[in-house]
């Protein structure tokens, strides 16, 4: 190799000084031509004799013939240099053990090494240079096969000879840990087999096996002993994953509520013999949240509370899940249930999305991959800022209400305080007003709601009717205060204080947070995904597609209404025909979200009310009402439809149905203090794009159809026929 550089260094300054002098007289040849007359002859270069024709034939002849020249003998050189080199290494691994002369050896040889131009030629580091010094040297006969190898492998295939007679398959591991170091090990695929039936009887040495052949001694009892450089390749150990996380799902679903459910029912019924994952933090079944603020707290069964069985209004029975634990398969067994079902995987976290590699990662380490996913992570309670800032002692006593351990934990905290103060005049924070001011005069609890609007659902209801439901919560035994902005909240003499930025403090033991959702998008940097900046959640297209085979549904979807444009809606009908929707483009359906989904709240057996599209205050509404009957009731509606969840009931033939009676003359709107039944209409540009149905029900399709055809009308009232709110 030196030789080869001496040449090197002698030829190549002779080669650049003389391709030098060529290109600079060129150039001056060039220069010249330019400036003299044609009948000037040009200046020539030629090797031979002035007047000779040579043309720097023979210059470059001799150039050529050096550079090859140089050329074999630098492959010669590096061909002899290698077959020292092994010629080298057999002779240490075979001499007899020499203390540190043999270390010296093995440095040397491994400095020469590097000096070769040889990608593939490995080094050795100091834990090789103290296992050839601690370690017993192997026989001869293992390395016979060495000169044998192949040049461009010499070393890891002159570590590991193919097993034969004379050379015994467990004696053979020194030479691996001096020739192959530990450090190299991540370089080795999982899928190497191991070369040597040794490491299989011993599993501590199996990742070693696969990543540093024979990289072990063996003891006088038969047992593999792992060297000392082994420690360094531990930290690329896979975490195994748990049995019963399946390792492939081809329809994987985020989240376990309703949205995933309603998604899972829609695939199954297109797709047969589907096989459907839902992956879910909590540690229940998918199950329905209405009941948990509605029916629930007015079960007259102690036993409701862990059964999560309720009566609904008309007296029927029903569980809040959505089906018993026999309907599912067991995730383990997923991929093997021959027609395909629907898995639950409970108590786990998606925390990473790769959605290039199509697979997910849980939070407990596992991985699964997939071939269509829905996310359907839906939302987390919000929290006043007032409230995390005071501390942890008022945190403890702090409820948000979301997931069925939150109704338990409120529902004991109920029968032990004396008081509880609930922030929020909204949907869910007017419904547990209701439902714990019933059982108030019962249990001697104090129920207070306050909230920055004027009356309850101030957001939704026109100001008119947001009063009058305001009376309707203070009969049911709540203590409603408007106008209350919380300024802070401490905790004194075992006393939660809050104080209103009016001035106005208030005591209690307990405070329930009802002011609203978050979506959970915590998926959207690892996944790529956009949030959408105004309403929030993961930003979809008409059918639901974030991108290729992902697709979002539920709270957690923005998503565009081609009737009303951009939307993200917190409710229950919602989840489930998004949720459909999703399934059915999940198998190929390509459908737009033209379906409006509607809500309805009901404050007690006696008031409630459905809503469709934009229902906000701030717009103008015209509202028409009439005179209620004992009919006009959340009661008599569960009553003749057979379920609480009122959505479940629904179909769009009703809308063909129902006929408007043009004998009943509608009277004007009336603005009395009696609204029993009515229309409330919700107007953009003179075009209805909101309605609300206050104690009507069963009357939803025609609601969805006007919003549907988005006809301006001269005359509401003519519309309101279309409800038969003046029957009897």
């Amino acid at each position: 190799m030196f030789k080869c550089k001496t040449v090197w260094n002698k030829l190549a300054p002779l080669a650049r000084a003389s391709s030098t002098l060529c290109l600079q007289n060129a150039r001056k040849s060039a220069l010249r031509h330019g400036r003299r007359l044609e009948m000037v002859q040009k200046a020539q270069m030629s090797s031979g004799p002035a007047g000779g024709g040579g043309e720097n034939t023979l210059y470059y002849v001799l150039i050529g013939a050096t550079c090859l020249g140089a050329g074999v003998y630098a492959y010669r050189t590096v061909s002899e240099d290698k077959d020292r080199y092994n010629e080298r290494m057999t002779e240490i691994v075979s001499r007899p053990k020499q203390g540190p002369q043999a270390a010296e050896a093995v440095a040397e040889v491994v400095a020469e090494s590097k000096e070769e131009p040889v990608a593939e030629e490995p080094t050795l580091t100091e834990a090789d240079v103290e296992s050839t010094e601690s370690e017993p040297i192997a026989e001869a006969p293992v390395t016979k096969p060495i000169v044998e190898e192949p040049v461009t492998e010499p070393t890891v295939q002159a570590s590991i000879p193919e097993p034969t007679v004379e050379s015994p398959i467990r004696e053979p591991v020194v030479e691996a840990s001096v020739i192959e170091p530990v450090a190299e090990a991540p370089a080795v695929t999982q899928n190497e087999e191991p070369l040597a039936p040794v490491v299989e009887s011993e599993p501590t040495a199996v990742i070693i096996a696969e990543h540093v052949p024979e990289a072990s001694s063996v003891s006088e009892s038969g047992k593999t002993a792992v060297p000392k450089a082994a420690p360094a390749a531990e930290p690329v150990e896979p975490t195994a994953a748990p049995s019963d996380v399946p390792e492939h799902a081809p329809y994987l679903l985020i989240g376990g509520g309703t949205a995933s459910f309603a998604a899972a029912r829609s695939i199954r019924a297109r797709d047969p013999g589907a096989r459907v994952l839902i992956v879910t933090e909590e540690s229940d079944l998918p199950y329905m949240r209405p009941p948990l603020s509605k029916e629930l707290w007015f079960s007259d069964d102690p036993k409701a509370i862990e059964t999560l069985h309720f009566k609904q209004w008309n007296g029927k029975e029903r569980s809040i899940y959505f089906q018993p634990p026999s309907f599912y398969v067991s995730p383990a067994d997923l991929a093997k249930v021959e027609n395909g079902g629907v898995a639950v995987l409970t108590g786990r976290k998606v925390v990473h999305m790769d959605v290039r590699g199509n697979k997910v990662k849980l939070s407990d380490g596992a991985e699964i991959s997939y071939e269509k996913c829905l996310i359907a992570t839906g939302g987390v309670p919000r929290n006043l800022q007032v409230i995390e800032r005071a501390g942890e002692e008022v945190m403890k006593r702090t409820t948000l209400f979301r997931k069925i351990e939150d109704f338990r934990s409120l529902e004991k905290i109920s029968g032990e305080v004396k008081s509880i103060i609930i922030i929020g005049g909204g949907f869910l924070g007017s419904e547990l007003a209701c439902a714990l001011g019933r059982r108030s005069t019962d249990v001697g609890l104090e129920v207070i709601q306050m909230f920055p609007e004027k009356g309850n659902m101030g957001k939704v209801l026109p100001e008119y009717l947001s009063n009058w439901t305001t009376e309707k919560v203070r009969k049911e035994g709540v203590s409603v205060i408007t106008d209350a902005v919380v300024k802070n909240v401490t905790y004194k003499n075992d006393k939660l204080e809050i104080k209103l930025k009016d001035g106005r403090l208030f005591k209690t033991d307990h405070i329930v947070a009802a002011v609203g959702l978050e979506p959970s998008v915590d998926l959207a940097k690892s996944a790529g995904l956009e949030v959408d900046s105004d309403f929030g959640g993961y930003r979809v297209n008409a059918e639901l597609q974030a991108c290729s085979n992902i697709w979002v549904a539920g709270d957690a979807a923005c998503f565009y209404d081609i009737k009303l444009g951009r939307r993200r809606v917190e409710h229950h009908d919602h989840a489930v025909v998004s949720g459909r929707l999703a399934g059915e483009n999940m198998t190929g359906a390509s459908k737009p979200y033209w379906h409006q989904s509607m809500f309805w709240s009901d404050l007690g057996p006696d008031v409630g009310y459905e809503a469709i599209g934009i229902v906000d205050s701030s717009l103008p509404t015209v509202g028409v009402f009439a005179k209620a009957t004992a009919k006009d009731t959340p009661k008599a509606a569960t009553e003749q439809s057979g379920t609480g969840i009122r959505s479940e009931s629904e179909t769009e033939a009703v809308a063909g149905a129902l006929k408007a009676k043009t004998t009943a003359t509608p009277p004007p709107i009336q603005q009395k203090e009696d609204y029993g039944k009515g229309v409330i209409f919700y107007l953009r540009d003179q075009v209805v794009v909101g309605i609300v149905l206050w104690n009507v029900f069963n009357r939803m399709p025609i609601a969805r159809k006007i919003i549907k055809d988005g006809e301006q009308h001269a005359d509401l009232n003519e519309v309101a026929k279309l409800f038969n709110i003046h029957e009897d």
